[in-house]
């Protein structure tokens, strides 16, 4: 199916950052999607992610934080993060025509779009590639609060394997949040899903996430 690209820059706070959308002609549905605190939007698992994404007929929206667009290693503060995520959903809401907008976010993107969409932002829902629960080795350091007021459906993509957020950590956030809230555990995968003794390339793993989404947002 042909498929629209788009490079362009969205003006947020006192700067611009990167972004990338592609659109299938009969796309019916479309997702924003933010990177993790370590990697930019054009990192082979993203990338793999919204390609595959595309192919299933969702349109997408890739964008860069302000950190990663200034070529800074460390995060956003919430604030700007989140101005950034209002102003790519905006964006995306400007060539979508009505589709259902979701928000999906590896790990500091993600948590990033549950702070966005708590304060407010409009979105369909939440993907979650890898919610950063806590800081790995420190689950007394909780990062949960702003999910109890969300009566969004949220999905939950998470590697047994994710010390950000092993099994038995994260069921009983889910189960607090109440019936929208999924999880779907990958077995064996760490926080990027990779699997030990099954080598992938960072795009075949993030491709292989995109089926697990697009099930969700059919659902």
């Amino acid at each position: 199916m042909p498929i629209e690209h788009e490079q362009f820059a969205i003006p947020t706070g006192d700067t611009e950052v990167s972004a990338a959308f592609a659109a299938p002609a009969t796309a019916t549905a479309a997702v924003v999607v933010a990177h993790g605190a370590g990697a930019g939007m054009d990192h082979p698992f993203l990338t793999g992610f919204t390609d595959a994404l595309n192919d299933g007929g969702i349109a997408t929206l890739r964008f860069n934080f302000p950190y990663r667009e200034a070529g800074r290693k460390f995060p956003d503060r919430p604030p700007a993060a989140i101005a950034a995520w209002r102003a790519a959903m905006a964006a995306a809401a400007s060539r979508t025509a009505g589709l259902p907008l979701w928000s999906c976010g590896k790990s500091f993107g993600g948590r990033m779009a549950s702070m966005a969409a708590a304060e407010g932002m409009p979105t369909a829902g939440l993907l979650f590639l890898g919610y950063p629960l806590h800081p790995p080795g420190k689950p007394e350091k909780m990062r949960d609060e702003h999910l109890y007021g969300l009566t969004l459906p949220m999905l939950f993509l998470q590697g047994t394997r994710d010390t950000f957020a092993l099994p038995g950590e994260l069921e009983p956030v889910a189960e607090r949040i109440g019936p929208n809230a999924r999880i779907e555990w990958i077995d064996g995968g760490n926080h990027s899903f990779e699997v030990r003794g099954n080598k992938r390339a960072p795009e075949v793993i993030g491709a292989g996430m995109a089926a697990y989404v697009s099930e969700f947002i059919r659902a």
